[in-house]
């Protein structure tokens, strides 16, 4: 007899239809799997088995040929083994229910229960897209699926559950489906604004930096500070919108980094890989690719501290996703493409030894020691950081004088600010792939930021004397675009361009 039970595989960030095809024939007792099915399918066999008959059925004792179509796809993963198992009830007449329009999907324990399985959303939102009416999946991804409205969502605990629910023995309620705005929340930060003592060019880059998810590049000497005011960030971005909130849970769902009982991932991503990273590790790939740091860090931080300490090849590989958005890894088996619209914040000391300089203490190295390690970061990569930054040394008066922070402003008062400066820019790119002003192209910046007279000539002059290249021409009016948000301006006006054109070294510093 033969059976066919939906399920899907993941490629790159969304599902595709596998049909699960189950036949039972006469013959010596076997059990194959066909259709590319890797290592982790291969051992369903081993599981499927021991759930069957752990769950009170009859494990077919004849030859049992399972078909993932389509044939040329890559299936990879233990989330078949939900789909297997129904199949062979079904096919070996144990129960006969109506399986059409309903998708499976689900990794089995020897005991029959389900365990908790990476690519729960996708598959949720294929469900939807197939116009299916049903999906079963663990209940420990209950919540994870039920954010995705217009299916019925069927959360179970065993392969027991499953059969007396499909044999109308028991009822197993449809998952509630829950609201993304009402989880949607600014994150908690290390640091608060009001606890960082000076620095006050930097905390305002740090403001315009969110405002409009420009890049930052921060330069200072051990101890300045530099870690504490990147780590503080998050505290002062912008709350996820509910589209980019699904957009990040999708690359943490199929990577097995949602954390266990989560609907989506609430707040925007902070990620600090050490510099001992690998340019896989950062970018992406592997025989099978996986999504890499700059992915995990779509729509949030990636923070690189000791930047020059990351070996070049790793970062010249960041070019192209710094650039375009979006990382594409071919192989053998295909090409993938993951989102990597990330906000790249930098820190490096000057030199060596930290102290070139510095007013203070003398710096220790030779000339051509600093020339090295500024030269480790290469031009290219450093003209696509929109604002730099150098955070001297604190001075020691501020240090030791007594402690008035509730003078300063805190994370959350900042916070508001930027909302409001992001809010105007989601309500001018409505409609558009774009979120922040840092990722207008040349066309939309020709068109949302109209310069007057004084500031083309302003422009013209920095130009000039500058030397800056078309890509930091354009940058420096997009950041005076998020300077003006900030104000609330209408237009770009001549302060909000010198206060840009501040944050942008000369070329032949680069």
């Amino acid at each position: 007899m033969l059976a066919k039970i939906s399920s899907g595989a993941t490629v790159g960030l969304n599902a595709t239809l596998v049909d699960v095809e189950v036949d039972i024939a006469d013959g010596l007792p076997s059990f194959t799997i066909v259709g590319l099915p890797d290592k982790a399918v291969e051992e369903s066999k081993d599981r499927v088995r021991s759930a069957i008959k752990n769950s009170g059925a009859d494990f077919p004792t004849t030859r049992i040929t399972v078909n993932l179509a389509p044939a040329d796809l890559p299936k990879m993963g233990p989330a078949y083994d939900l789909p297997i198992a129904v199949g062979i009830l079904i096919a070996s007449g144990q129960i006969n229910p109506d399986v059409g329009k309903s998708l499976f999907f689900g990794e089995l324990s020897l005991d029959g229960s389900l365990r908790h399985t990476n690519g729960v959303l996708p598959m949720a939102y294929l469900t939807k897209q197939k116009e299916y009416v049903r999906i079963f999946i663990p209940k420990i991804n209950e919540s994870e699926a039920s954010v995705v409205s217009g299916i019925k969502v069927f959360a179970v605990d065993s392969l027991l559950e499953l059969v007396r629910f499909l044999s109308g023995t028991v009822e197993i309620p449809e998952s509630e489906h829950i609201s993304l705005k009402s989880l949607l929340k600014t994150a908690d930060a290390e640091f608060d604004f009001c606890e960082i003592v000076g620095q006050e060019t930097a905390k305002r880059a740090m403001e315009i930096t969110a405002a409009g998810s420009h890049n930052i590049f921060l330069r200072g000497t051990p101890g300045s500070g530099k870690t504490m005011i990147s780590r503080a960030l998050p505290g002062i971005l912008p709350t996820l919108t509910e589209d980019e909130a699904l957009e990040v849970t999708k690359i943490y769902s199929i990577t097995g980094n949602l954390p266990s009982g989560q609907s989506i991932i609430t707040t925007r991503p902070f990620r600090s890989p050490h510099h001992t990273t690998s340019r896989i590790g950062l970018i992406g790939g592997g025989s099978n690719p996986t999504p890499g740091e700059v992915s995990l860090a779509h729509r949030g931080v990636l923070f690189l501290d000791e930047f020059p300490e990351f070996p070049r090849s790793v970062l010249e590989a960041l070019r192209q996703p710094m650039e375009d958005g979006v990382v594409t890894i071919s192989r053998a088996r295909g090409t993938v493409t993951y989102p990597a619209q990330f906000l790249l914040v930098s820190a490096s000391n000057p030199c060596p030894c930290g102290y070139f300089g510095d007013p203070k203490k003398p710096c220790k190295c030779l000339p051509g020691m600093v020339s090295r390690y500024q030269k480790r970061v290469s031009g290219p990569i450093m003209d696509r950081i929109d604002i730099h930054v150098d955070v001297p040394s604190v001075e020691t008066q501020k240090l030791v004088e007594k402690d008035e922070k509730g003078n300063r402003e805190t994370s959350h008062e900042i916070q508001k600010r930027v909302q409001k400066a992001r809010d105007i820019q989601i309500k001018r790119f409505e409609g558009s792939k774009v979120k922040s002003n840092s990722e207008m192209s040349t066309k939309a910046v020709k068109e949302f930021c109209n310069l007057s007279n004084d500031c083309r000539t302003m422009m013209l002059s920095a130009t000039s004397s500058m030397s800056l290249s078309a890509r930091s021409y354009f940058k420096v009016i997009k950041i005076a675009r998020t300077i003006a948000d900030l104000e609330g301006a209408k237009e770009i006006s001549v302060t909000h361009l010198a206060e840009a054109l501040q944050y942008r070294p000369k070329e032949s510093e680069f």
